[in-house]
C-alpha cells in the first residue's frame, strides 16, 4: 500500500518507515528536514511542517493510510508550539485523512492518563488525567481526544497507540540527555517505583500491526491501546541499564520524594511569571520519576496481535553494540 508517515525522519518515524519499506510498501514521509537515512531507503520526502495545512493535505493525497508520528516532544519549549504542533497539526492530519479517505494510526502517549499518582497495571479504561503539569501531556491528550472523536463520528477510520518510554539505538532525546546530565542525577524515594518501557522496534511493529488490522468496523477503530515491553522493572534499574549500555557508572544517590515534590510545586508557581517561563516543568519530571507507570497490554495483544519481538535483554545488547560502534568511529 501507499503510506504516509508524518515525522518520518524522527526516532520512531524512521523505524516505522524502515519496516514499511522492508515489506514492500510505497512509503512517503512528511518532516521538516531532509533525512539521508530515508533517502537511502527510497522514501519520498515531503519537507513541510504538520502545521502547514495545505502541505499536509497534499502529502496525504493518494495515500491509503497515514501513520502520524510527528509531535513536539520533551519538556522544553513554548506552550504555543506544543499546541500548534500536537493539536493543530493533528487536526490538519485528520482533515486530510477525511478528505482523501485515508485511515489513520495516531501515535499518542501514556502520559495522557498520568495524573501524578501511581499507575500499576492499569488498562485502557483508566480515564484521562484531570490536570497536566506540562504542555506535552496536555496537548497529546487533546490530540488523542480529537482522533477518537473523529473516529467515533465515522469521519475517519483511526486508532491511537500509546507506546511508553521508547528507547533503543538512534534515540536522539532521552538517552543523550541522560548521559549528559548523569552527574546531576538522583533517584527518588527509598526504593524504585515500577515502570515499563518500549524498545523502538517493538513500537514500530505495533504501528504496522494496527495499520494492517484497521478497517471500518474493526475492533481497533476509535480505540486507544497501551504498548510496552511487558517487562516491568524499577525506574532506577532501567536508567542504570541504559547508562551501562553507554559504558557509564550507575546512579546510586537517592533523595526523599516529598521535599523534592514540594520544591517542584513551588517552582511551578514561579514558572508562571514572564521572567521564568523558560524553566523546564520540573513537577512533570519529578512525578514521572517518583511514581509507578506500567500498563496492562492485553488489549494490544488481543486486537493488534502485538507480541514484543525484541526482549529487554536483546534490546540492551543491540543498544550497547550500537553505542560501542559509534564511539569507535
Amino acid at each position: 500500500m501507499r503510506v504516509l508517515v508524518t515525522g518520518g525522519g524522527g526516532f520512531l518515524g524512521e523505524a516505522v518507515c524502515r519496516r514499511l519499506v522492508a515489506r514492500g510498501d510505497t512509503v512517503h514521509a512528511l518532516q521538516r528536514h531532509r533525512s539521508p537515512a530515508l533517502a537511502a531507503l527510497g522514501v519520498a520526502q515531503h519537507l513541510a511542517d504538520v502545521r502547514d495545512r495545505a502541505a499536509v493535505t497534499a502529502a496525504v493525497a493518494g495515500c491509503e493510510a497515514v501513520v502520524h508520528c510527528a509531535a513536539k516532544a520533551g519538556v522544553h519549549g513554548r506552550d504555543r508550539d506544543y499546541e500548534e504542533v500536537n493539536v493543530s497539526g493533528t487536526r490538519n492530519v485528520l482533515d486530510a485523512c477525511a478528505r482523501h479517505g485515508a485511515r489513520l494510526v495516531h501515535t499518542s502517549s501514556p502520559s495522557v492518563v498520568h495524573d501524578g499518582r501511581d499507575l500499576e497495571g492499569v488498562d485502557e479504561s483508566v480515564p484521562y488525567a484531570d490536570h497536566f503539569p506540562a504542555a506535552y501531556p496536555r496537548t497529546k491528550a487533546e490530540a488523542e481526544r480529537l482522533v477518537l472523536a473523529d473516529a467515533a463520528a465515522g469521519r475517519v477510520t483511526a486508532v491511537a497507540l500509546r507506546p511508553h518510554l521508547i528507547w533503543g539505538p538512534g534515540d536522539p532525546h532521552f538517552l543523550p540527555r541522560l548521559v549528559a546530565g548523569r552527574r546531576l542525577l538522583w533517584l527518588l524515594g527509598e526504593t524504585d517505583k515500577t515502570i515499563d518501557t518500549t524498545y523502538v522496534d517493538n513500537a514500530a511493529d505495533a504501528h504496522l500491526l494496527a495499520l494492517d488490522r484497521l478497517r471500518p468496523g474493526s475492533p481497533l477503530a476509535g480505540r486507544a491501546y497501551f504498548v510496552a515491553q511487558g517487562e516491568p522493572c524499577g525506574f532506577g534499574e532501567w536508567l542504570n541499564l541504559l547508562l551501562r549500555a553507554a559504558g557509564l557508572p550507575p546512579v546510586t544517590r537517592r533523595a526523599p520524594v516529598r521535599p523534592v515534590l514540594r520544591a517542584a510545586r513551588l517552582l511551578e508557581r514561579v514558572r508562571r511569571s514572564p521572567l521564568t517561563r523558560r524553566l523546564p516543568p520540573l513537577l512533570f519530571l519529578v512525578e514521572q520519576a517518583s511514581t509507578a507507570h506500567w500498563f496492562d497490554i492485553s488489549a494490544a495483544r488481543r486486537d493488534l496481535g502485538y507480541r514484543p519481538r525484541v526482549s529487554m535483554a536483546e534490546g540492551l545488547a543491540r543498544l550497547t553494540a550500537h553505542l560501542s560502534a559509534r564511539s569507535a568511529r
